[in-house]
């Protein structure tokens, strides 16, 4: 049986790991409502360097002033 899937794309990703260094991963899983889990396996992978910020990505404070 095939499970429905979120695919989130890089900006998000990267925005969503700068807000988990703002105010913990805890909080930003919550309040963007991933699980815990997934925000750090992309807080690993930045620090593999698999998941680099464009040069145009916003700050979280930027993003959320948008929304």
């Amino acid at each position: 049986m095939a499970r429905n899937q979120k695919h989130y794309d890089t900006d998000y990703k990267v925005q969503s790991v700068n807000l988990a260094k703002e105010i913990g991963l805890s909080k930003a899983a919550r309040e963007l409502g991933i699980a815990p889990s997934t925000l750090n396996g992309w807080i690993k992978a930045t620090r593999e360097g698999r998941l680099i910020s464009t040069p145009d990505s916003q700050t979280p404070n930027e993003a959320m002033s948008l929304a």
